[in-house]
């Protein structure tokens, strides 16, 4: 079967790409190994002032509300991070370890961020989050140290900066062996990614939505929006089936300020 190439451009302190986590979790179920992702760090800050807090705690309580996903923006209050740079530069060292590793390397930094207020722009803490994503946190820390990391992430600060127009965070773009490139650009729904991924060429290896558990097995940590999105289940009906999980023990909600993720106990 083909395999058709994902590039999807973010930062792992971008709020509207936390907000398309559900988009982009559907997609990687619906294809799976029949769709290569690499993960492109766009840089979305190289120095955060305390006069860009009160802002940045605005945007990310909209795209809670607009999304549905959990968020705990008094990060910004008490523990604000000063740069986006480090995280990117560290998801770039843990790519090196594999697109599933990549990925569970950036989806760790988002929940840090996004659900935990974790101060993730130094090097002591972003080394901690390779082991809480399963990676090999020795040889991590050796790319995350070396020029090798600092040039790669160099060359995908120039592969967004030279992209016209500017792309909008999330963006991704499907490449099959036409190489014409199929974008999603910004906040879209599913079917546009199911779209570009066809247009490329990629057939998809699963025709049936997961069930809750299922999902939560394949991905770690799932919020309830995810959930809806991956399952196809109506909001309340899922709900219900997920705290009836969890009063037996077989699911355990992690509260966050603005919603639930939930994790296997």
């Amino acid at each position: 079967m083909m395999t058709v190439e994902l590039r999807y451009y973010t930062d792992p302190a971008c709020e509207r790409s936390w907000g398309a986590e559900p988009q982009l979790r559907r997609l990687l179920w619906e294809f799976g190994d029949r769709i290569s992702p690499r993960w492109v760090m766009a840089g979305l800050a190289r120095t955060l002032e305390p006069v860009d807090h009160a802002a940045n705690l605005a945007r990310w309580l909209e795209a809670a509300a607009a999304t549905g996903m959990p968020c705990d923006p008094r990060l910004w209050l008490s523990n604000p991070i000063s740069s986006t740079y480090p995280a990117c530069q560290a998801v770039v060292a843990a790519r090196e370890q594999g697109p599933e590793a990549g990925y569970r390397y950036l989806r760790g930094l988002r929940e840090g961020l996004f659900c935990e207020r974790l101060k993730l722009d130094h090097i002591d803490s972003l080394v901690a989050r390779a082991g809480v994503a399963g990676l090999d946190r020795g040889r991590f820390e050796i790319d995350l140290r070396s020029n090798a990391s600092i040039e790669a992430f160099g060359a995908d600060l120039e592969e967004v900066r030279a992209t016209e127009p500017p792309l909008p965070l999330p963006t991704a773009v499907l490449i099959g062996t036409d190489e014409e490139p199929h974008e999603v650009r910004g906040a879209q729904p599913y079917d546009a990614y199911r779209a570009a991924a066809l247009a490329a060429g990629a057939t998809p290896l699963e025709q049936r939505r997961p069930e809750p558990l299922e999902a939560i097995e394949r991905f770690g940590r799932c919020a309830t929006a995810e959930l809806a999105e991956l399952s196809g289940r109506p909001g309340p009906v899922l709900e219900a089936e997920l705290w009836a999980l969890a009063r037996d023990w077989r699911l355990k909600p992690v509260p966050v300020l603005t919603g639930i993720l939930w994790e296997l106990p």
